[in-house]
């Protein structure tokens, strides 16, 4: 009987360990890219698809239904069977631009010119610094200064382009559309309607926000020699001559006299 209530009870265990692990090892499925999708693509039916994904290392943000994800407009490069997330898409029923803007932030749109745009090598996704040159109202001869009015500003579209050009291919452009916070957004627009503004390109991976004070024309000075005071030399007049003692002394010798003076 103990023999046969052992066995009843392993088999019970072993069917019970059994079911448990293979209820966490069982993958789920989850929704990838079949192909690279660029940012400012719309996915399509064709370019995801559902694949096993082991459960025990959960994505966060995962999607589980291809329909989730149809019809949602691409914010980050995503390649080839790379998981699609929540985060990486533009909210359901946002297109073009809008689609680009993540909440809280503003797109604002500036004019620019050839030198502005940086001979047309600025592109969706580059990162500038914003400077005016504008002439202070603080005075009557004042002087034009150029300032650093953003750092490290992100560029959401050049023209009507969402995304680079494949080739590299530098582009000339009338508008470049800047991705800024709402404070930000004004400095940008005041500082178009102050002065001339000049877009200067960054390394994307530099993120230092440096302090620095305005240019004016007087910085542009360097090396210059500058004027000396002339030296003049003042020369002290001779003191006049003191007046000499002079003493006489009158001698004899006999009938001889001889006067002496020192």
């Amino acid at each position: 009987m103990a023999l046969v209530i052992s066995v009843v009870v392993s088999y019970f265990l072993y069917n019970r360990i059994k079911k448990q692990y293979a209820q966490t090892t069982q993958p789920v499925k989850i929704v990838v890219a079949v192909k690279q999708l660029d940012p400012g693509s719309t996915i399509t039916a064709d370019a995801v698809t559902l694949v096993d994904w082991p459960v025990t290392f959960p994505i966060e943000g995962a999607m589980t239904k291809t329909q989730d994800a149809v019809g949602r407009m691409v914010l980050f490069p995503l390649a080839a069977k790379e998981p699609i997330r929540e985060s990486l898409l533009a909210a359901p029923g946002s297109v073009g631009l809008s689609g680009k803007i993540p909440s809280g932030m503003r797109a604002v749109a500036v004019e620019t010119n050839d030198v502005a745009n940086v001979s047309g090598f600025l592109y969706p996704g580059s990162h500038v610094d914003v400077l005016v040159t504008f002439r202070p109202q603080t005075g009557r001869n004042d002087e034009e200064v150029t300032a650093t009015v953003l750092q490290n500003v992100e560029v959401l579209s050049t023209g009507e382009r969402l995304q680079p050009d494949p080739s590299g291919k530098p582009e000339k452009v009338r508008q470049v559309t800047m991705l800024l916070s709402p404070d930000d957004s004004e400095k940008l627009v005041l500082a178009a309607n102050q002065g001339t503004v000049q877009f200067i390109m960054r390394n994307s991976d530099d993120q230092a926000q440096l302090q620095q004070p305005p240019a004016a024309l007087k910085d542009l000075i360097t090396g210059t020699a500058q004027p000396t005071t002339p030296v003049v030399k003042v020369r002290k007049a001779p003191a006049p001559a003191q007046p000499k003692n002079v003493y006489e002394i009158e001698t004899y010798d006999g009938t001889k006299k001889n006067t002496v003076k020192f």
